[in-house]
């Protein structure tokens, strides 16, 4: 199971050097085989006798952080979506990106983005997913960013990384207060500890911080601002991202903490609220837009809207209908990104006002979309499995428990309205979508280019999806009991077994149902009538001004605060470091009584010491008066030189080679390139500067020496000296236990110093070679 979450990360590391045979053998073959063998591997687990499994991996023992893998019904549907949709994007996307594109850095990306997402629904340790999670978000700026010439992308790319980080640390904060609470960091630990969590004071700060993250990341209002933006990005993501996998990753987290969340009436309040608000707006603004992935863009937003609001619902019948309606929401708007697609692809444009009449054109894409767009609609056809979870949410909205009282009674009287409303304007913006780019008239003779069908390479992926639309609507019971029937149980912590079929006779759902199509097919018939109302509701009204002008307004105040201090002055800098390490410094010390001063258990002071200490306090005090470089030089070394004599003196022989040996390199390396260093000379600076260097260094001085002493005295936690010298020798082998904690106990610092300095060293030879290029031209 590690593997396969590893797989995508491992494969991603060869893609630049199998992208250099793309003009021969496009990348994108390469990169199918990764998501298809994912979903061969996981699809055996599908049947009615499938059981969790769990896997344990060793990862930081010292903090017992472990990778823990737990695979339920949630988390195989949501990685059969990821591998299964990822596999008929890798290969549309053979189709779609022309061979001159980036393709090494577009299948990198992905393939990191894919690794992500199976990450974090496999995670069973909640630090590792946060780790996935924050992965998804970069991972996905660079996809949304791919296109890294166009304004609208950057912009993308950076709205949505900036709402989805924020609601991961969101989420971070949350996880932390239920480890901390329950002394673990098992996710199904957490949950058999629900008790302990419901009843803490925190709780509410926890429930307001993981349904954040979750909210963030699922484009629930009013974080869904950054979705329509993502559009930018090329189709393939869009149908990826957008439609299957990251939008569903708030969702995945709301399912995952489900059955201890949902015992609070503030889940149900905070969540089905927020959830049937956005249906309502995200259908609404969809019949607005006139850009084909726009529409589709804020129709995910209202899907998604529905799924969230069926899950605050809490219900076995609404987590059972959230369940089935992640899975027909993948297939038909999956498939409907890709129409877009080519639709883009063909035709040169994706403004709905310039195309139409193109079923001639693209009989099969126009096929495809219709059997999609009428499933999305929630039409009443037996064929269309988007009606059965549709009508399936209309039961469990109508089906609420009325027994409450208060804001409750109050919410539950209102959602079956709002779910009518919302579910109207989705069918409004399904036939929108459908009879504004096939039928009718469009300018086809205006359009960049001449339309046609698509090649077959790029039709198959969304056939596959829609075949997967006809196939679920008319055996919905081939994936309900082997497959959905699972994924509901284990949202709801509870065994969920529900029928899946067409005719309920003459119910209150149905009845919905046939109200939404009346009013949907009225509403879009005169669109033209009341489209106007978009100018009065939102009106000027938007939350991406509200975005842009706290973005604006951010970058202001930093570059006014940032002006306020970089004026070019090095002295300048050093004078507000040490001000700002003397300030942390000094209030820490002062809050734990780090001012204490205990002469207990020093050792005696002989006149060598002194001598030892004079020398070096000349040598300080010469080092600056110093007028030429060499000498100057050499007189700090009398300090470094000065330090070590005074370790052979304390019988410190560690301390004593190891300082020796830096002092030595130091020295060594300073006279190979004094000839570079500044010449020494007296600047002319104004008598407050300079009486402010002298206050910053005695503080400073006097800072270290209190911390010397502090270090002494005040003894916060139990010294970790005795450790080094018993275990020094017997666990690293060496007699020096300077060099055995630099090279064995904290051997991973070094290294990673060590890279830093290497890293440092090609990039300053780089800047050299660059700068003798210039000279060169």
């Amino acid at each position: 199971m590690l593997l396969a979450v590893l797989l995508p990360f491992i494969i991603a590391i060869f893609i630049p050097f199998l992208s250099r045979w793309k003009h021969h053998f496009h990348t994108g073959f390469f990169v199918t085989a990764v998501p298809v063998v994912i979903f061969i591997y996981f699809i055996r687990f599908i049947g009615p006798g499938f059981e969790p499994v769990g896997r344990e991996y060793s990862w930081i023992p010292s903090l017992d952080m472990n990778i823990l893998l737990y695979l339920d019904g949630l988390s195989l549907l949501f990685v059969l979506l990821i591998s299964g949709i990822g596999s008929l994007v890798a290969f549309y996307s053979i189709y779609y990106l022309h061979k001159s594109e980036q393709l090494g850095h577009f299948y990198v990306y992905f393939l990191l983005f894919m690794g992500s997402m199976l990450g974090v629904v496999l995670s069973d340790n909640v630090f590792v997913l946060y780790t996935f999670w924050e992965f998804t978000s970069l991972s996905s700026f660079l996809l949304i960013g791919f296109w890294n010439y166009r304004e609208g992308s950057r912009y993308g790319a950076l709205k949505s990384m900036l709402i989805t980080v924020f609601g991961g640390l969101s989420l971070l904060g949350g996880l932390v207060f239920m480890s901390v609470i329950t002394g673990t960091a098992s996710i199904q630990e957490i949950m058999s500890q629900q008790e302990l969590i419901l009843n803490h004071e925190y709780f509410p700060l926890i429930l307001g911080l993981v349904l954040l993250g979750a909210f963030t990341k699922s484009a629930q209002f009013p974080f869904h601002i950054w979705l329509p933006d993502a559009m930018e990005a090329p189709t393939p993501v869009s149908a990826y991202l957008h439609s299957a996998t990251m939008v569903k990753a708030g969702i995945f987290l709301v399912a995952r903490f489900f059955p201890m969340l949902s015992v609070s009436e503030w889940f149900f309040i905070t969540v089905s609220t927020v959830g049937i608000f956005t249906l309502c707006w995200g259908s609404y603004m969809a019949v607005r837009q006139t850009d084909l992935k726009a529409i589709l863009a804020f129709s995910t937003i209202s899907q998604l809207g529905m799924i969230m609001a069926m899950l605050g619902f809490g219900t076995e019948l609404a987590v059972f209908a959230a369940a089935f309606h992640i899975l027909n929401h993948a297939t038909f708007k999956g498939s409907l990104f890709m129409v877009a697609g080519i639709v883009d692809h063909e035709t040169g444009s994706r403004d709905i006002r310039r195309l139409g009449g193109l079923m001639t054109f693209l009989p099969i894409t126009a096929t495809l979309a219709l059997v999609a767009s009428f499933s999305m609609a929630g039409l009443p056809l037996p064929f269309l499995n988007g009606f059965y979870s549709k009508e399936l949410f209309f039961q469990s909205v109508y089906e609420l428990d009325l027994s409450v009282a208060g804001i409750t009674a109050l919410l539950q009287s209102i959602f079956p309205y709002l779910a009518v409303f919302g579910s109207i304007f989705t069918f409004v913006y399904s036939m929108y979508f459908f009879f504004g780019t096939f039928r009718g008239k469009g300018d086809i003779e205006e359009l960049p280019k001449k339309p046609h069908e698509a090649p077959v390479g790029m039709l198959i992926s969304p056939l596959i999806l829609v075949a997967g639309v006809i196939v679920i609507g008319l055996i919905p019971d081939l994936i309900n009991e082997p497959f959905v029937e699972h994924a509901a149980s284990a949202i709801g912590g509870t065994e969920i077994a529900k029928d899946i079929y067409f005719w309920h006779g003459i119910s209150p759902a149905f009845i919905m149902s046939i109200t939404v199509v009346v009013f949907g097919t009225i509403l879009f018939l005169v669109r033209p009538k009341w489209a106007g109302v978009y100018r009065v509701i939102p009106g000027l009204l938007s939350l991406n001004k509200f975005y842009d002008w706290l973005v604006d307004r951010t970058e202001r105040y930093s570059t006014f605060i940032t002006n306020s201090y970089m004026n070019g002055s090095l002295g300048r800098y050093v004078r507000l470091i040490l001000a700002a390490i003397l300030l942390v410094t000094f209030s820490a010390m002062s809050f734990t009584g780090g001012f204490t001063v205990n002469t207990s258990n020093l050792s005696t002071i002989t006149v060598h010491e002194v001598l030892i200490a004079i020398v070096m306090v000349i040598a300080a005090f010469g080092t600056i008066i110093a007028k030429n470089r060499i000498a100057a030089i050499l007189i700090l070394g009398v300090v470094g030189y000065g330090l070590a004599m005074l370790f052979v003196v304390y019988r410190a022989p560690d301390l004593a080679l190891t300082q020796l040996i830096v002092e030595t390199v130091t020295v060594g390396l300073f006279l190979l390139v004094f000839y570079h260093l500044p010449k020494l000379q007296k600047t002319d600076e104004a008598p407050v500067t300079k009486t402010l260097n002298v206050i910053i260094s005695v503080a400073f001085g006097l800072m270290m020496t209190m911390v010397a002493i502090s270090a002494h005295s005040s003894k916060l936690f139990e010294s970790m000296s005795s450790y080094f010298v018993d275990n020094s020798y017997k666990l690293g082998g060496g007699d020096n236990i300077v060099n055995v904690i630099l090279v064995d106990f904290r051997g991973l610092d070094t290294l990673f110093e060590i890279a830093v300095l290497g890293i440092a060293a090609m990039a300053i030879f780089a800047l050299i070679r660059l700068r003798e290029k210039k000279k060169e031209e």
